[in-house]
């Protein structure tokens, strides 16, 4: 079997190989299938099928997933490691533009609760069904709708004002003691 619709075609092989063929018609497109390594595209519709038969390999573990601004939406990878083989799986799925939705795995592998929380919080990826969306990583006053790894996010003009009494990182306290000149060298 190879899949791979738009690129040339990459043959499945080895045990990575075996992994990918058993998601079946899920996966739409292979990009690297080599002994220890794999990245696939998978339905975005799947993704909670796709982890269900990930989670049931025997050696299998959800290691991480990550998010990435892409030009059609947010691409969530999943990254699966297999012990003791020492393989990696990513699994790609775009959350695509305006929604930026897609069925949290949340509910079938639990480690990926506070990841696709953070992922909403940073990038603005939501998560349908997920059984805790509450923020985890971004203050509770910071602005709705304001993603800070989101490309179009403005350093200087996107920046929610600071609570008062705290001064931003790069200016100086009004209060603050100057600093002092010398060595960085501990006194005998």
């Amino acid at each position: 079997m190879t899949i791979a619709p738009s690129r040339t075609e990459v043959p499945l092989m080895g045990f990575v190989g075996e992994v990918l063929e058993g998601l079946g018609d899920a996966v739409i497109e292979v990009e690297q299938c080599e002994p220890r390594r794999g990245i696939a595209r998978i339905e975005p519709r799947r993704t909670v099928e796709v982890a269900e038969k990930m989670f049931a390999i025997e050696t299998s573990r959800f290691a991480t997933a990550t998010g990435i601004d892409a030009r059609d939406g947010i691409d969530v990878l999943y990254h699966w490691c297999f012990e003791p083989a020492g393989v990696v799986v990513t699994l790609k799925a775009l959350a695509a533009r305006p929604e930026l939705t897609l069925d949290s795995i949340a509910n079938v592998v639990p480690a990926a609760n506070w990841i696709e929380r953070e992922m909403h919080d940073l990038l603005g990826a939501n998560f349908r069904n997920h059984p805790d969306m509450r923020r985890l990583i971004l203050d509770d006053s910071w602005p709705e709708g304001v993603y800070p790894l989101r490309k179009d996010f403005d350093q200087v003009a996107d920046r929610p004002p600071l609570p008062s009494k705290q001064s931003p990182p790069d200016v100086p306290a009004e209060n603050a003691d100057p600093p002092t000149g010398g060595s960085n060298r501990r006194k005998k």
